[in-house]
């Protein structure tokens, strides 16, 4: 069996023919482990970290930081076997004209592609998919049939390094484990090493614990969520970094500034561009007092097993709008050309600003959740996002979606629907302000509801019903539910 095997970037669903190399997690002669993190690639949708298929010694890295390649395109080549003995120079240095050149017999020899059709190979992540592909982290793996490598003009990528090149033939030294450099917090070693998920590892990072001083309690002994907190808590306090200002503008000569539109910026744009003229949209507007909610949230943190629960306003936004869809289903729709769609499942989608533009992750199913599992969806669901790593499937599949822009001190708006959904909910900020109760007035707290909703399948009726039920649950939730369950 080949020991150099080339690793393409894989198919991360949804569709997506390509990825930017945001940054790679090793460099040449590192050793890696299996499903190690190896390089940083966001898509139009979101930032992931791709694992390693074979552990092994990194012998070249094909593209640089910044690069954008297409699915199946290799990016990294591994020797699976380094003890092995020294393999022949794989040469990537550019001729003059910019072409790679042709390889050797021999490194040809010595390098493996995608196994063929059907196999699945020791050490690959997961097992048999259709088509012979592999299952890795969101969709299906890197195709099994080798990639066409076009010319390429330009300099030759960076990192892009020989493998040692041959001597004389030697005894093979006796193997000693020793750890291999940490790239980026991320340490290896020869034999074992940790074991422990990529978004753990990032936690043991973010809260600056040593994966390798600690005993997993997880399955084979890896280290889970939960120990890297309890050692943290343990440990000195730690203070989080701030989330890093928008980046000031650099103006030319001519005082103006060209920033490329790619990632999530293109993808929004394409998708604001496509459903604003395809889709007729209205939105109705409602403001409402809310001061009972908010007093049922406090009643609601203040009951011991709700004490180390996020409770938040967007907790009952995100309620009433699930009971109201149960009232009127036609807003949970599709509109498909020549017919009409209706989920009976709610993927709630919650809009949210990110370093890298506005994404739309959904919580799936969100209509059979309790409370309290609606409550622990969104925490997660919101600090996955504003930790930049948000997965491609996690904003897929979206029905119906809440934009809440109160957080920016905004009364309300008239927010555009993410395709394919027939209904979107902007939730303003809530305020003291001056409010009729009871035949005085009163200083109550008090929102504006927004509702943008396709005029194709939601008439103004039905929109008109459903933002009116939304601010009944809103304005009095014990007695919604009571009327309504």
């Amino acid at each position: 069996m080949s020991r150099i095997k080339t690793f393409n970037l894989p198919d991360l669903g949804e569709g997506l023919t390509e990825g930017e190399i945001l940054a790679w997690l090793v460099k040449v002669g590192d050793t890696i482990e299996l499903n190690q993190p190896i390089v940083e690639v966001e898509t139009a949708k979101a930032a992931v970290e791709i694992p390693a298929k074979w552990a092994g010694q990194v012998q070249a890295i094909h593209h640089p930081e910044g690069t954008t390649v297409e699915v199946g395109t290799p990016i990294i080549a591994i020797d699976t076997d380094p003890g092995a003995g020294p393999l022949e120079a794989l040469s990537t240095t550019a001729t003059p004209s910019g072409d790679l050149p042709t390889p050797s017999a021999a490194s040809l020899a010595a390098v493996e592609v995608a196994p063929a059709e059907g196999m699945i190979e020791p050490g690959l992540i997961g097992g048999a998919a259709p088509g012979g592909r592999t299952a890795v982290l969101v969709g299906y793996g890197p195709r099994t049939t080798a990639a066409k490598r076009r010319p390429r003009k330009g300099a030759v990528p960076a990192q892009a390094v020989a493998a040692p090149a041959p001597v004389a033939p030697t005894p093979p030294p006796v193997a000693t484990p020793v750890a291999a450099p940490a790239q980026n917090g991320r340490a290896a070693t020869t034999t074992g090493g940790v074991l422990a998920k990529p978004p753990v590892r990032k936690l043991a990072k973010d809260l600056g614990v040593d994966l390798g001083t600690l005993t997993g309690s997880g399955p084979l002994g890896s280290i889970t969520r939960e120990d890297v907190q309890q050692a943290a808590s343990g440990a000195s306090v730690v203070v989080a970094e701030p989330i890093a200002a928008t980046t000031a503008p650099s103006f030319g000569t001519d005082r103006e500034q060209r920033i490329p539109v790619k990632g999530v910026r293109k993808l929004t744009a394409e998708n604001m561009s496509r459903s604003a003229f395809t889709a007729p949209h209205v939105t109705e507007f409602l403001t409402v007092d809310v001061t009972r909610a908010m007093k049922a949230l406090d009643r609601l943190r203040g009951r011991r097993e709700w004490r180390d629960v996020r409770v938040s306003p967007l907790l009952l936004v995100a309620k009433a709008v699930l009971l109201a869809v149960q009232r009127h289903p036609m807003v949970n729709s599709t509109w498909a050309g020549d017919e009409i769609v209706v989920k009976e499942y709610v993927n709630l989608g919650i809009a949210a600003a990110t370093e890298r533009g506005l994404i739309v992750p959904n919580v799936k199913d969100a209509g059979r959740l309790s409370l309290r599992e609606l409550a622990d969806a969104l925490t997660d669901l919101v600090q996955t996002a504003k930790s930049g790593r948000t997965s491609p499937a996690a904003m897929s599949g979206g029905t119906l979606t809440i934009t809440n822009v109160g957080v920016f001190g905004v009364d309300t708006g008239t927010p555009i629907l993410p395709p394919g959904e027939s209904a979107i909910l902007a939730f303003g900020a809530v305020r003291e302000m001056p409010w009729v109760h009871k035949g005085k007035v009163k200083v109550r707290q008090v929102t504006t509801l927004g509702l943008s909703f396709d005029h194709r399948i939601v008439d103004g009726e039905l929109g008109s019903k459903f933002l009116r039920d939304v601010g009944d649950f809103l304005t009095d939730p014990e007695a919604a539910l009571l009327a309504w369950t």
